[in-house]
């Protein structure tokens, strides 16, 4: 009797201990954490992320599954973007949950279609096989108690030092925004070498917001006149000018 209460109480023991390991991995990254690494198999062969991409920032894009009609349109759209994110130092890595097999049939239909009147675009980043659902749930996309992966629609903007620095989600039916992606990132490399701040729809070339200081008196009339591109809307927000 006290060797079968025993056994059952491990058991229980292994099965919560095994729960809370599912939990650990399906945490979606927070901001500032360091971008979850995997080894994968992609239509540009064997992956190490973020290894393999340096010191870029790259773009983490997660789908649920080839073929569909959404996520097509995204990756047309990023096919023809390549030249932009290649500009802004960005590398461009896709996530699938399906095989790689599959994976390259999909690229080569996409390598062949003319999509918004453009010619069509050769992809040239690479499409990861997550077949087994294994980064998916690394990135907290797969909610612990189901293996649906109708969820598996974020995108991860990670910095030079493999950082996770924003986040996006979406569900199946909506395409994402790629534009709202790009002025996120163009915002970030913006900020972290000006030391600056963006303000609410802000646009490259548009004016910035700089670290709250709390000028009063003179001295917001001598911050002008040192930097006469400074100006205030009120004494909590200072703008600079950037034309």
């Amino acid at each position: 009797m006290k060797r079968n209460l025993i056994l059952t109480i491990i058991f229980l023991l292994a099965v919560s201990l095994g729960w809370s390991q599912t939990i650990t991995n399906s945490c979606i990254p927070l901001l500032g954490d360091d971008a979850p690494s995997f080894t994968a198999k992609s239509t540009n062969g064997t992956i190490n992320f973020p290894k393999d991409f340096g010191d870029n920032w790259k773009v983490l894009f997660s789908h649920p599954a080839d073929f569909t009609p959404v996520c097509s349109s995204e990756l047309l759209e990023l096919a023809a973007l390549q030249d932009n994110f290649n500009n802004l130092d960005v590398k461009i890595i896709v996530i699938s949950t399906d095989k790689l097999e599959t994976h390259n049939q999909w690229i080569k239909s996409i390598d062949s279609v003319s999509y918004k009147n453009r010619q069509p675009q050769k992809v040239n980043f690479p499409l990861v096989a997550d077949e087994d659902h294994w980064i998916a749930r690394k990135y907290g996309m797969i909610h612990a108690n189901t293996n649906t992966t109708r969820y598996v629609r974020g995108v991860f903007i990670i910095d030079p030092l493999n950082k996770v620095r924003a986040m996006f989600f979406y569900p199946m039916n909506v395409g994402r925004n790629i534009d709202e992606i790009t002025r996120t990132i163009v915002a970030l490399q913006t900020s972290d070498k000006n030391h600056v701040l963006t303000p609410a729809d802000w646009h490259p070339g548009d004016d910035v917001l700089v670290p709250y200081t709390n000028y009063t008196g003179d001295q917001k009339d001598l911050a002008k006149k040192e930097n006469p591109n400074l100006y205030s809307l009120t004494w909590y927000m200072w703008f600079k000018k950037t034309q």
